[in-house]
């Protein structure tokens, strides 16, 4: 029986209060998906400095994270907008925020030359695309072909659900990431909130055939079996740790899964590592 007694063993045991607070069982903790708050939001306030002191508090060693403009379909002028401020608090946290360079594939030049400037000149280390496009439509392709030039990872917001708190008639899906796979294997796709866009056994399966795929583990939905179904699918090398600022829910999960140390390790950092690792050539 899983308790609140034998989940605070488990964090102990896993990064507990004698680990370093960014590390666990030897392998520095990085969420793969989180967000920065956008400055027009009238409760703004010191946000990102809280978002790192949560992370302390939770031993999360690094955030990946981009910030989404609060009008969609973003446009030029909001995607450069997010992607400045986020290059801000990744100047103001180095080593701690990452930043995924946000942007509306619709506008392809604009676009690419705002992922190569954040890539190459502010240190950026992956893409964000959202549902302005579904991941299968052409417009998307020259957003891939530059990341797989620049050697970065797209994260893609995914779902498979009839129901959504705002209609979002071009998301993708677990199936449309598949599709693009097949297309561009080489590419580093990250397929977003397993725990936060619907049907998850549906995502899993979807993904069985495309191994270029990973699959993040984020999202507010607390479904038992969801990292146990997704490492016997899919392999725990395919998984990355992520909480979509779903953070509490999002790391109990995975701390209470029935995985080997080896498999949780790789899931809470080694694997998002080794994909860092491909940009620097390692």
């Amino acid at each position: 029986m899983f308790t609140r007694r034998s989940f605070a063993r488990a964090c102990l045991a896993v990064g507990g209060a004698s680990a370093s607070p960014s590390q666990s069982g030897g392998v520095r903790v990085i969420d793969a998906h989180t967000h920065l708050y956008h400055h027009s939001r009238a409760s703004w306030s010191e946000d990102d400095r809280k978002l790192i002191e949560a992370a302390d508090k939770l031993g999360i060693g690094q955030l990946c994270c981009s910030m989404l403009p609060p009008r969609r379909p973003a446009t030029p002028e909001s995607f450069h907008e997010c992607n400045r401020w986020t290059a801000e608090v990744m100047r103001r946290f180095p080593e701690r925020i990452l930043g995924y360079c946000f942007v509306n594939p619709g506008y392809t030049r604009e676009a690419l030359a705002e992922i190569r400037r954040a890539v190459e000149q502010d240190g950026f280390i992956g893409i964000k695309l959202y549902n302005d496009y579904r991941a299968d439509e052409p417009v998307v392709w020259p957003i891939v072909e530059l990341a797989i030039e620049l050697r970065v990872p797209i994260l893609h917001h995914a779902g498979h659900t009839s129901w959504l708190p705002q209609p979002q008639p071009r998301i993708s899906d677990a199936g449309h990431l598949a599709e693009l796979a097949r297309r561009y294997p080489e590419a580093m796709i990250i397929c977003a909130h397993i725990c936060g866009g619907g049907d998850w056994e549906w995502s899993i399966k979807a993904l069985r055939n495309a191994p270029s795929v990973y699959l993040d583990t984020s999202g507010s939905v607390p479904d038992e079996g969801v990292i146990e179904m997704a490492v016997r699918v899919l392999g725990a090398a395919r998984l990355l740790f992520a909480t979509d600022l779903s953070m509490t829910a999002s790391l109990g999960r995975l701390r209470g899964a029935d995985l080997s140390e080896a498999d949780r390790n790789k899931i809470l950092g080694a694997n998002m590592q080794q994909i860092l690792n491909r940009r620097r050539g390692a």
